[in-house]
């Protein structure tokens, strides 16, 4: 699977050729280096993760704010790694980022193709919740995060989160 993806620099390079913000490289640089902590970990309690994967997949998830902030990023973004000629595992990893999932009532709701928009693998899931866990570069712990969902009315997808945070925490036995 990793024989295909490019490499770190070529990523980051993929960011800048699509004029990713200055701001997004680096939360995606943070959220990449959560994400293969996470791996990593995961790996020592004997699940099999893809670490390049997940060091990828999180450098491009927020590739589609070159082109909007909006929710929409995550289409926008896997285009943008499709057209590029990225494997579908990055692909995915950058559709399934976000919220912790877009359910598929969600997904048409906003518009989007038919596609799935929730996590499945551990790759998915660790880059996500990585995501939720890296405001602007800095990390935040989970419950700042959960916090910030219900605030902004968000529910469905807090509990999509907090289910993914218990999932890895059980897995990396925090």
């Amino acid at each position: 699977m990793s024989s295909k993806l490019p490499s770190r620099e070529r990523a980051i390079r993929l960011l800048r050729e699509n004029h990713c913000p200055a701001n997004v490289i680096s939360h995606c640089k943070a959220v990449a280096e959560l994400a293969v902590e996470t791996a990593q970990m995961c790996q020592k309690k004997g699940y099999k993760v893809d670490v390049k994967l997940v060091e990828v997949g999180a450098l491009l998830h927020d590739l589609g704010r070159a082109k909007t902030h909006s929710v929409d990023h995550v289409v926008v973004g896997a285009e943008i790694a499709r057209v590029a000629g990225l494997p579908d595992s990055v692909l995915a990893i950058i559709r399934r980022h976000i919220g912790g999932g877009i359910t598929p009532a969600e997904a048409q709701t906003l518009g989007w193709p038919k596609e799935n928009y929730m996590p499945t693998s551990v790759e998915e899931k660790i880059v996500s919740y990585a995501d939720k866990l890296i405001e602007t570069s800095d990390r935040v712990p989970i419950e700042r995060t959960l916090k910030k969902l219900r605030e902004d009315k968000l529910d469905a997808a807090a509990n999509r989160v907090q289910k993914i945070h218990e999932e890895i925490a059980q897995i990396i036995g925090v």
